[in-house]
């Protein structure tokens, strides 16, 4: 994996719920932030998944819930998830690098 720019000032706790997940992604400049490093991560994920939406064969990870998001990668990671390239991808991503990537791919909509 590349280098890695510097850590999010703050650090945040495990799951959080949908409300304040929205909230905090329309409102926050921190969550804002996430969302640039989410981005930044997100160029190993774009190796497969598609940014438009499109499921070419790889599901599509474009606007799930954050929530949704996050608990898919930890089940990956804790291999309750069966999919041995997604299980070493998870494996090597912190909780903030999941949360980060939850954000980015949240605001990203599908095209027709």
């Amino acid at each position: 994996m590349a280098a890695r720019p510097p850590a999010p000032r703050e650090k945040r706790g495990h799951l959080l719920t949908a409300a304040f997940w929205s909230l905090a992604v329309q409102a926050s400049p921190a969550v804002a932030a996430d969302v640039a490093y989410g981005e930044y991560l997100a160029s190993e994920c774009a190796t497969c998944h598609r940014r438009d939406g499109q499921d070419k064969g790889i599901p599509s990870i474009v606007g799930w819930r954050p929530e949704q998001f996050v608990a898919a990668l930890v089940a990956y990671r804790k291999k309750d998830r069966p999919n041995p390239i997604m299980q070493t991808i998870a494996g090597r991503l912190s909780d903030e690098d999941m949360k980060a990537l939850a954000a980015y791919y949240a605001t990203l909509k599908p095209k027709p």
